[in-house]
């Protein structure tokens, strides 16, 4: 007789996010990584302060990391489609502890895009002291995630924390919300909508198993389809933020922000 396993869609996302973070080449490094797409157009004293604080804060504009923005979008892009072309698409959740190598390969450069672009509109390091991803860690991907699926709670939970680290400036934008637990409730909703999308979008692909010849192009076409908006969604996101406004650093704005995460919950 055979048993069924639930599991919930939280964890499926959940599943597929650790599975991705564990991806060798996964991280970017902040600081070798603005060095590198800084120095190509601008001087180096520009740049260290980029490094030091944030590109807007050195005076940066969005217009001018639009182009950079672009080129790491096509880059990434590039990448994945050829490794879902080759691979081809495995039809669903291999739900006994395991996750589909093409699937981790795809969320691994959705982390590797998405460390680019808040990187470069203004967010500081993603990875804690020791270099590693943790808790509070996993709970920020998960929000920038959100955003890239266009999970809109995930939306007005990134806008509120930009909002509040552009005007205290803390090491860790997303720190005293992420440690204090208030933002827990959101990314459990978020990874429970994004695991029913994942269900959804990894089943679909599976039909391209159906024609094997043409399985590959298939797969690395809806990989493309679905990337590269993907990334582009929260690059425009981002981009509106105050962490990526020169003149909001330009004027030292320190009037307090609340961040009350409650309101956010039941956005759908």
């Amino acid at each position: 007789m055979e048993t069924s396993v639930n599991i919930s869609n939280d964890s499926k996302f959940f599943m597929i996010l650790k599975a991705a973070m564990n991806v060798p080449g996964v991280q970017i490094r902040r600081n070798d990584f603005l060095r590198k797409e800084l120095s190509i157009e601008f001087p180096a004293n520009v740049v260290d302060m980029a490094i030091e604080k944030n590109p807007a804060s050195a005076g940066i504009t969005v217009t001018q990391l639009e182009k950079i923005a672009k080129s790491c979008i096509s880059y990434e892009t590039n990448k994945v489609t050829a490794i879902s072309a080759v691979a081809g698409i495995p039809g669903g959740f291999a739900m006994i502890g395991t996750v589909p190598v093409d699937t981790t390969q795809y969320f691994a450069h959705i982390i590797r895009i998405l460390q680019k672009l808040i990187y470069l509109y203004g967010w500081k390091e993603l990875y804690n002291s020791n270099g590693d991803f943790d808790d509070d860690t996993t709970n920020q991907l998960t929000l920038f995630i959100g955003v890239m699926f266009g999970v809109n709670s995930a939306n007005s939970a990134i806008t509120k924390l930009a909002q509040s680290a552009a005007v205290k400036g803390e090491k860790s934008l997303a720190n005293k919300a992420l440690t204090k637990g208030m933002i827990y409730p959101i990314v459990k909703k978020i990874a429970e909508k994004l695991g029913v999308r994942m269900t959804k979008e990894i089943f679909a692909k599976g039909v391209s198993k159906i024609v094997p010849v043409l399985g590959g192009v298939i797969s690395g076409g809806l990989t493309y389809a679905t990337f590269k908006p993907s990334a582009v969604r929260l690059k425009n996101h981002l981009k509106k933020l105050p962490t990526v406004d020169v003149e909001f650093y330009k004027t030292k704005h320190k009037d307090s922000i609340d961040v009350d995460f409650d309101e956010i919950i039941d956005i759908e």
